[in-house]
């Protein structure tokens, strides 16, 4: 009986539990699958980018990958310590890559481990590419076959490379944001990376000045005590608690491996990912006068919608992932794309998530206006009403996947709430918007097995009823 292959492609890569089915032989064999998509495609020569994050053998198993490239007479940039995601992902563009493997499970709890792939730009490969390379991963291991340089041996070689990718990381923000005058401010601030990978890098930006900072999380912890490396609630209660003691005027948070971003106000209350795309948003077409297209996936927030008709910017909805935010933010030159699970990406940066970035930008929105978070919050709302956004997240046996589908695909309902539905969006799930523009979504995780039910509605009181309407739909 043949073994079947266990190594499955999500909305961003691959992930798995440590020792169950992420193993150095599976990783082996996604390198190989890499190795042999780029000799196939001729860019082998550009070499690949390998970094990794904080959690457990993350450093070995990017070794065993980079092992593997070698084998392949591909040379790899591989990082001394762990490094952030959007790091990472600037270097290939930096380098003239020919993409990057990330050893990463972004935001899942310690006991998982992933294996991410960035193309030539930097970006999540595409469906195209990663079915591709899936392919190869397969008749790698459906053969047994894996070609390797013994680490010691390619270093020699110069096929292994050790590599620090802060210099041209640093270079690149300094272009975007003014780092001076953050660090002139006169604010105290509160930075968690959740024990990940963006440990110490906020912090080295901003030191040196009048800006007061304080790290919390940030020694390396494979089995991030206490907390979910998800930068959202409750897993930033105690970054909430700090800032309340320290009378700090923001907490700013990011993931296990920092493409993603949490905000935390001066009152020690958390700022949603759709609040804070909204800001952000606003930030850059109020504050910096820009003007572009905005690209926000169907889970984010309306209130996108309604900035892009106050200041007459077009506002594109894709997929659930940024392998489609960020084709179509490249095709309509977009200041900003956005996605629910606090991942923002930029104009005139690599397209793709950066929680480091985001946060800048967060701040500097704070320091160009002189307001706290709570009232940035307040001025929005101002201009585009109340938006109050909850999520659940419910896990299910996957056996059960195609049952809760049928339900909610053969009985949708025609009012929610009491209130009539308008339009029904299939892009990715399901989702029902009210002729009232409260919406609610129901889908499948890409990467886990999770049935995720989302809504945005105008008070929190509603919000919650729409999250149980969602339940009942889905039968779950």
């Amino acid at each position: 009986m043949v073994k079947a292959n266990p190594i499955k492609f999500g909305t961003d890569g691959w992930r798995a539990l440590i020792a169950e089915s992420f193993t150095f032989d599976n990783v082996r064999y996604c390198a190989q699958g890499v190795a042999d998509f780029l000799n196939k495609t001729k860019m082998a020569k550009r070499g690949v980018v390998i970094g990794f994050d904080t959690r457990f053998a993350s450093e070995d198993f990017a070794a065993a990958a980079a092992e593997v490239l070698a084998g392949n007479g591909i040379k790899a940039y591989l990082t001394a310590d762990a490094a952030p995601t959007p790091v990472i992902s600037y270097s290939v563009v930096a380098k003239k890559a020919a993409g990057a493997i990330i050893i990463t499970a972004s935001h899942n709890p310690g006991e998982w481990s992933g294996f991410k792939y960035k193309d030539e730009n930097g970006w999540s490969a595409s469906d195209e590419v990663t079915s591709k390379i899936v392919t190869y991963i397969n008749r790698s291991y459906t053969a047994g076959r894996v070609k390797r340089l013994p680490i010691l041996e390619a270093k020699k070689k110069r096929l292994v490379v050790m590599t620090d990718l802060w210099p041209d990381y640093s270079k690149q923000i300094s272009k975007l944001v003014d780092i001076k005058a953050l660090k002139r401010a006169k604010l105290k601030v509160v930075i968690d990376p959740m024990y990940g990978a963006g440990s110490g890098y906020l912090k080295r930006i901003l030191s040196g000045g009048s800006l007061k900072v304080l790290e919390i999380h940030s020694e390396r912890n494979p089995l991030f005590p206490r907390i979910h490396p998800e930068p959202i609630m409750p897993h930033l209660n105690e970054l909430a608690a700090v800032i309340k003691k320290n009378k700090a005027n923001v907490g700013l948070a990011t993931d296990g491996d920092a493409d993603r971003m949490g905000i935390v106000d001066e009152k020690g209350d958390f700022v949603t990912q759709l609040q804070v795309f909204a800001l952000l948003c606003h930030y850059f077409l109020e504050v910096r006068k820009e003007r572009g297209a905005i690209i926000k996936t169907l889970t984010t927030t309306s209130m996108a919608d309604k900035l892009g008709k106050l200041y007459n910017v077009p506002v594109h909805q894709t997929a659930v992932g940024f392998k489609y935010i960020a084709p179509m933010m490249q095709s309509e030159n977009a200041i900003i794309g956005g996605e629910e699970s606090g991942g923002y990406g930029f104009r005139d940066h690599v397209l793709e998530r950066d929680g480091i970035l985001a946060n800048l930008f967060f701040l500097d929105f704070m320091v160009k206006t002189g307001k706290n978070p709570s009232k940035l919050l307040s001025d929005l709302y101002k201009k585009v009403g109340q938006h109050h956004y909850q999520r659940i997240d419910i896990k299910f046996p996957e056996l059960e996947r195609k049952t809760i589908i049928g339900r909610v695909k053969n009985n949708p309902p025609k009012t929610i709430d009491g209130v009539k539905v308008a339009k029904l969006d299939k892009t990715d799930g399901y989702r029902f918007v009210l002729v009232d523009e409260s919406w609610l979504l129901i889908r499948f995780s890409g990467t886990e097995p999770l049935l995720r039910i989302y809504c945005e509605t105008d008070s929190p009181e509603r919000a919650m009823r729409l999250l149980e309407i969602g339940k009942k739909i889905a039968g779950v």
